[in-house]
């Protein structure tokens, strides 16, 4: 798919929330709550601002009415609703997501959807204005994790659980409709449900036709055409399922208004029988036959497959419009990027062609919390979306700027939207094969200053991961001190980013080294600030947390003003007041005693060294610092540098210690011996450093 072939009118850009409210045994887990967005009002702005077209917007019932005699109180919704109404989107409001509902009900409970379908009503009696609902959300894949894998609430794992908790989130579905629509006659439903889809070598094809005669009872129930001719009648009849539970919905058919895909990399499987080719955590069974059970894009499937492939599949079943309801991808900001170029690309192409594709829906515009583990656990893990709220506030990616070009295609980050996203490139699969990968793009690189240090090195290491082109010429093809040659690398390469990880390091020898240590970390990188705004090249440098003279006892932030106590600092101090004047969009990130694994000459390979050899080695416990792992530090940078991020940032792991309390931990570690470590006497001479540098 091209670009090129894609016509106008394209489908709209819709947003959504990842709101779900999860329950695990009696605990809940509030995806809003955690990322602090019941008490910024203000992140809605944020998200306004990108210029969508509709929102998924949760009005859900767990938090409105957590218990049966709760006196509901909708003026958070109101507020937020009336925000986007006054801004002109589309709210889809949304009653249930994911969850099994407050604690007075569950989802094997009888009488919920006639509980489901009261809150319905009030909450359509408090909005008669809002037109689009999506009432409960992906009811088949909550039944499943529920009922059949047991991970969530009420924590079943047999089809009989499993079914009736789909039967019955179904019911709730019809039964809410119907109260929605006694206030609103015209509110429509938009259904969504993961678009999965089974593949399996010959042996287990039989397992792969029942999963993927399953994968349509969302739509195939609602919209009644789940009867005794349906392949799965005689499975419901087997499991005991009553005719009079599906009698209701031939009798109350719920067509859904427009059909909502949710597409992950993770939606199609593939089945093997071939144990030893896999993975032990990717091991099950079905009681016939043990098999992996492992992501499509991963293996050797030889059927069409793949988001086109399905999107038409369900456009051919059903005849409704559709929308592409979720559209994320958990990964490195550039294969955001791409993900959503490739599905947008992809509606865009079938609505050229006639098909009723509406919108593109973007997850989560403020990203989630703890997918990595299925929401099973209270320790999340962030990823972010549109926005990163990591620091507490929504701070726009380079997904925010898509959004705001996306209807021209142009796509602010075309340059690493130009490279196939992982998925299109091989190898990329479990198990071997001998297909060769495509041919990289001809795209234009990134530039790396350096590539003979700790982070010159992790930068190219981290960007051969991540698939981003870029270029590391050695020192002698390129010095930082040197205009002419600057210039002459730009003119030729065309870098449309350049990281400055040279410069000197030393802090104890710039006492005596002054005139280098200017040189390369001051002049060199005015320099090269200076061509960077001249040719307009993104540049991200490097300083320190050596600027600030430890007088502070609580972190310092980006706002407190540097005052640095040696050579080394002053150096760094200098360069960051130049860029700031002379070249405002670069990006100055300030960091702190970082380390590496397999590192030459940082803090924790000299305390192994001398450990592992049965020597003393000493350490200061007066100074306090924040110990940083060059992966994760290149790896943030990279994302803010596709973020477009500028000004100076504070890039620092969690935590805080001392360089005693460090070494003493890196021994333990390593398992040697702790007494090695020796507290480092005060008065040792050299380089002044603050007693306190946190970032």
């Amino acid at each position: 798919m091209k670009e090129a072939d894609v016509k106008s009118p394209l489908p709209a850009v819709w947003g959504g929330l990842e709101c779900t409210i999860n329950r695990v045994n009696d605990k809940y887990l509030d995806q809003l709550d955690m990322g602090g967005f019941y008490n910024r009002p203000e992140d809605l702005d944020s998200v306004i601002a990108t210029g969508i077209k509709a929102l998924r917007f949760p009005v859900l019932w767990e938090r409105h009415q957590p218990h049966q005699d709760t006196i509901i109180d909708f003026s958070w919704a109101e507020a937020h609703l009336m925000k986007l109404r006054d801004a002109k989107i589309n709210p889809i409001v949304g009653l249930l997501h994911h969850g099994s509902g407050p604690m007075f009900t569950h989802l094997l409970d009888e009488e919920f959807p006639a509980k489901f379908a009261s809150y319905a009503a009030t909450v359509a009696g408090e909005f008669p204005w809002v037109t689009d609902y999506t009432p409960i959300n992906e009811p088949l894949t909550t039944a499943r994790f529920s009922g059949l894998y047991g991970l969530w609430f009420p924590h079943k794992t047999n089809d009989v659980s499993f079914i009736k908790m789909l039967l019955i989130q179904l019911k709730a579905i019809v039964l809410a409709m119907g109260e929605i629509r006694k206030t609103n006659p015209s509110a429509r439903l938009i259904q969504t449900e993961d678009l999965g889809k089974t593949y399996s070598t010959p042996i287990l094809s039989y397992q792969a036709v029942f999963e993927n005669h399953r994968r349509w009872l969302t739509f195939d129930i609602l919209t009644g055409s789940f009867d005794q001719q349906h392949p799965l009648w005689r499975y419901f009849m087997r499991l005991g399922i009553k005719e009079s539970a599906l009698q209701f919905f031939l009798c109350n058919p719920c067509p859904p208004d427009v059909i909502g895909v949710n597409y992950y990399l993770t939606s199609e499987r593939y089945l093997d029988e071939n144990l030893s080719n896999y993975p032990l955590h990717t091991h099950g069974g079905n009681g016939l036959h043990r098999y992996a059970d492992i992501e499509a894009v991963r293996a050797n499937v030889r059927e069409p497959h793949g988001a086109e492939v399905l999107f038409r599949e369900i456009c051919g079943r059903y005849n409704l419009p559709l929308v592409i309801s979720e559209v994320h991808l958990h990964c490195t900001r550039e294969e955001q990027l791409r993900w959503f170029k490739h599905i947008f690309l992809i509606a865009a192409s079938l609505q050229a062609e006639g098909f009723d594709v509406r919108a593109v829906t973007i997850w989560s515009m403020l990203g989630s919390f703890g997918w990595n583990k299925l929401l099973t656990s209270q320790s999340c893990d962030y990823e972010s979306g549109v926005f990163d709220i990591s620091a507490g506030y929504p701070r726009p990616t380079a997904l925010a700027r898509v959004l705001n070009s996306v209807s021209e295609i142009s796509f602010p980050a075309s340059i690493l939207c130009g490279q196939p996203g992982w998925w299109l490139r091989l190898p990329r699969t479990t198990i071997k094969d001998d297909a060769s990968g495509l041919p990289k793009a001809n795209v234009r690189p990134l530039l790396i200053l350096g590539k003979n240090g700790r982070l010159g090195a992790e930068f190219i290491k981290q960007c051969e991961i991540r698939d981003i082109h870029c270029l590391a010429p050695d020192r002698g093809v390129i010095d930082i001190c040197s205009s002419e040659l600057i210039e002459q690398i730009i003119k030729q390469e065309q870098p449309w980013a350049i990281i400055n990880a040279a410069g000197y390091v030393d802090v104890e020898t710039a006492e005596v080294d002054s005139e280098v240590c200017y040189k390369l970390n001051t002049l060199g990188a005015q320099k090269l600030a200076i061509l960077c705004e001249q040719y307009k090249v993104k540049l991200l440098s490097f300083s320190s947390d050596l600027v600030f003279n430890g007088n502070k006892s609580t972190p310092y932030d980006e706002d407190d003003l540097p005052c640095p106590l040696n050579v080394y600092g002053k150096s760094k101090m200098y360069a960051e007041t130049f860029l700031a004047n002379v070249n405002p969009s670069s990006l100055m990130v300030r960091t702190s005693a970082f380390f590496s694994p397999g590192g030459k000459g940082d803090f924790v390979s000299h305390i192994l060294k001398h450990v592992s050899e049965g020597r003393e080695v000493y350490a200061s416990d007066e100074e306090i610092v924040s110990p940083t792992y060059v992966p994760h530090l290149a790896d943030a940078c990279l994302n803010l540098l596709i973020d477009d991020a500028c000004g100076i940032w504070h890039l620092a792991n969690q935590g805080e210690r001392s360089w005693y309390e460090f070494a003493w931990e890196v021994a333990s570690y390593f398992g040697y011996n702790v007494e090695l470590v020796k507290k480092q006497k005060p008065g040792v001479p050299g380089a002044k450093r603050p007693r306190y540098s946190v970032l």
